[in-house]
């Protein structure tokens, strides 16, 4: 006898959405509340949530129903908790390193010029000299803030081919800006 999240697991697998629906009813206000308690923000643990469970829809057809399946939203949401946290980690250093460009001093013309001097060398830097492909790849994660999963979904390549290529970018623009750094 397959018990009832079994039943839906298995309807999910196979695309049903109503059962996925039911099973986020089930599933949510536990999971809302691990995430929450781990990274004491209801507004980012809405979206890790909401991740949590975009992800899993979107591999569904590896679901297992023969296992936990709030094991595998809570390791999921976890490592998305995980992520949170190394991106405010890497966010407080660059603040650490760049203190004027995070401080907002309405009063000093000369810190907005040179802000906005830094920026237009930043975009020329993009723009002139990164490779096509390495451009666009750069430009959606830091301009539209697409995750490197879904820049290679959207531009049918593996995953592993976008982080090198924000490695390569990176690497181009640490080079071209050192003056700024």
């Amino acid at each position: 006898m397959q018990t009832p999240e079994k039943i839906l697991l298995d309807r999910i697998k196979k695309s049903n959405k109503t059962a996925f629906k039911d099973l986020y009813y089930i599933h949510y206000p536990v999971l809302f509340r691990y995430v929450v308690y781990r990274v004491r923000d209801r507004e980012i643990a809405e979206d890790i949530v909401q991740e949590t469970f975009v992800r899993i829809w979107n591999n569904r057809s590896r679901l297992d129903s023969n296992k936990s399946f709030f094991s595998l939203i809570a390791r999921v949401s976890s490592n998305l908790c995980y992520d949170h946290f190394r991106h405010q980690k890497v966010k407080i250093q660059h603040q650490e390193k760049l203190p004027g460009l995070y401080s907002k001093n309405k009063n000093n013309p000369e810190s907005d010029h040179d802000l906005n001097e830094m920026k237009e060398a930043i975009w020329n830097a993009v723009n002139d000299h990164l490779p096509d492909k390495c451009r666009e790849i750069f430009l959606l994660s830091r301009n539209e803030r697409k995750t490197n999963q879904e820049i290679s979904d959207l531009l049918n390549i593996s995953k592993r081919t976008v982080e090198n290529q924000l490695y390569r970018a990176l690497k181009i623009l640490r080079k071209l800006l050192k003056n700024y750094l």
